[in-house]
């Protein structure tokens, strides 16, 4: 039995302007134990770590560390007292390798040789399963192999609290059981571990005890043995019964939206691949083998050695030359903050990035009316924002991606790309997302980018794995035994019938 908490918070309370993100916050956490933090989308659970990691200062409360009062001034202070934390958003410096990254700000790393510096990194990611190039560069890397870099960081560190914010998004089911054996591997060393996850099942299995928070507060504390559902568990946090289900209506398969032919280009060999209206084909495959420059391609944002692409019937050349701003194709990337969205401009400049066009007289932008439009859609799609004058980066990661879909589906796009869209949102904003690529695919074709294979399964009327570049199959997820089959597909091995 822990006598004393290694972390106390006490009365915590924070602001952004008018939004309220943490309102008189206790919270002990003991070492030996992994503590569950859950809450919806805008809940204040990655501000409150944020503040105990010396990102944010709290504007009233207090952090004890081993029942001693501490103010931490910045990230250094945090690790300083050996508290450390995997953010969702990733902290990492692209032009520098695997190996940089990890030594960067660590004691002794400037006397290291580069070799000395690689093999042990290569040396950690071995002893906990993460296996990655300790020289490759950043800006070379998945998001799911930029997500290892950020977790190797802190597993190098040796820090006694080690917080987890969304840790197992853009990791495969078994990247997610190899870190949780390392996490559990800490804690019975007398780590403590903080795990902020919306995956209420990884909550279930990982967990010692859980804290909720919603709107900014510590509504329930609790061992997860007195936990007696995953749906009881939701009802705590969102307030009302979530049973992530939807349902998925069969929509006639309509004219061909894109269509794929002998591309070569880089790591993509030899890809084929069709997506009509009517349908949501979804591409799942393990992080790394090709879904980011499949994606990057057919959407614009690089070109293409050999092949054919036709997007809404045009050549890719010709579709790029007109891009029109309604009733084409929309783009919902990964990297929501860095790429979707501009995070220092306001909710209405973010909201113009993609439609200013409808909003367009001769050289003049009509603001007001974007800005009404901007309004309405916060409200509709349910975005938990004070008002269309707050900056994108003041957003959770959940609320933004909800602002995402409501401006490009504001476009009444033919074709959508949707790249892992439910990454990082809660199970309520999750079950919204689904049925509204849903309820997209009447008028659209989705090509959904998912390494969820749930969602995958859930969402999708055809699968297509890929792996090394190549699109190993195709087939309808009424295929039984091919469904069945998907891991050995992602891993390379086609199953015998």
């Amino acid at each position: 039995m822990n006598k004393q908490p290694i972390v106390s918070l006490k009365g915590i309370t924070k602001s952004f302007g008018q939004v309220v993100a943490n309102e008189d916050i206790s919270l002990d956490i003991y070492a030996g134990k992994i503590k569950g933090l859950l809450g919806e989308n805008g809940a204040g659970k990655s501000t409150l770590m944020s503040i105990l990691a010396g990102r944010l200062m709290p504007d009233k409360g207090q952090i004890l560390i081993q029942g001693k009062p501490r103010i931490f001034h910045s990230a250094k202070d945090a690790i300083n007292a050996g508290i450390g934390m995997v953010y969702q958003h990733f902290m990492l410096i692209d032009a520098m390798t695997v190996s940089e990254n990890i030594f960067l700000g660590q004691e002794g790393g400037t006397w290291l040789r580069p070799k000395e510096m690689a093999q042990k990194v290569n040396d950690l990611a071995k002893k906990y399963g993460l296996e990655i190039d300790p020289q490759a560069r950043v800006s070379s890397l998945s998001m799911g192999e930029k997500q290892r870099v950020e977790i190797l960081k802190l597993l190098f560190r040796n820090s006694q609290v080690l917080i987890f914010d969304e840790p197992t998004t853009v990791l495969t089911s078994q990247e997610t059981a190899q870190l949780f054996a390392a996490l559990k591997e800490m804690a019975g060393q007398g780590k403590a571990i903080v795990f902020i996850s919306h995956k209420l099942e990884e909550v279930m299995d990982l967990v010692d005890e859980v804290a909720i928070l919603r709107k900014g507060r510590i509504t329930a504390q609790m061992g997860v043995k007195d936990i007696k559902s995953k749906a009881d568990l939701a009802l705590e946090m969102v307030g009302r019964e979530v049973l992530l289900e939807v349902e998925k209506k069969v929509v006639p398969r309509g004219e061909r939206v894109l269509h794929i032919h002998d591309l070569n280009s880089g790591q993509l060999k030899d890809v084929h691949l069709d997506v009509y209206r009517g349908e949501i084909l979804g591409l799942v495959g393990v992080a790394g083998n090709g879904q980011k420059p499949l994606v990057e391609i057919i959407c614009g944002l690089s070109s293409f050695e050999q092949g054919k692409i036709e997007i809404l019937g045009q050549d890719w050349p010709k579709f790029y030359k007109f891009f029109p701003w309604n009733r084409s194709l929309s783009y919902i990337p990964e990297d929501r903050l860095g790429l979707a969205t501009c995070p220092g401009l306001d909710l209405t400049d973010n909201f113009l990035l993609t439609t200013r066009k409808d909003f367009s007289s001769g050289p003049w932008l009509l603001k007001n009316k974007a800005r009404q439009k901007a309004a309405d859609l916060i409200r509709r799609f349910n975005v938990l924002a004070p008002s269309t004058k707050i900056r994108a980066r003041q957003l959770s990661g959940g609320n933004l991606q909800k602002m995402v879909l409501a401006r490009e589906f504001y476009r009444h796009p033919l074709l959508i790309v949707a790249e892992q869209p439910t990454q990082g949102l809660d199970i309520a904003a999750t079950e919204d997302v689904w049925r509204l690529l849903l309820e997209a695919k009447k008028e659209a074709g989705v090509l959904l980018v998912t390494g969820d294979i749930n969602e995958a399964l859930t969402l999708s009327d055809r699968i297509a794995v890929i792996f090394n570049g190549q699109i190993l199959d195709i087939f309808p997820v009424t295929d039984r035994f091919k469904v069945e089959n998907i891991g050995l597909l992602m891993a390379g091995v086609r199953p015998e019938s």
